[in-house]
């Protein structure tokens, strides 16, 4: 199976930053820990408090589809809800 990528970034509400910006640790250890996660990396724009730039990488399309599921029930889905995403995927 084909690696997948997807790259964007995150628009965060502002009275929802502070929140965000606490759950991603958590998310990300959790997302760096899945089966089949070459890559995680989300980061705040330096010239946009409100963006996070967002890129991942999966060995499989199985793993990146497992990725999703997990994050629809975790925390992070829940908190993240209200953020406006940008992505695209390449598989």
């Amino acid at each position: 199976m084909a690696k997948v990528t997807l790259s964007g970034y995150i628009i965060v509400p502002e009275h929802e930053l502070e929140k965000i910006q606490h759950a991603l640790v958590t998310h990300i250890t959790l997302t760096r820990e899945e089966p089949g996660c070459i890559k995680f990396i989300v980061v705040q724009d330096d010239s946009h408090m409100h963006r996070f730039n967002v890129y991942e990488e999966f060995e499989s399309e199985d793993a990146f589809d497992a990725h999703q599921d997990r994050v629809k029930n975790s925390d992070w889905g829940k908190i993240a809800r209200n953020v406006e995403r940008h992505y695209t995927i390449e598989k």
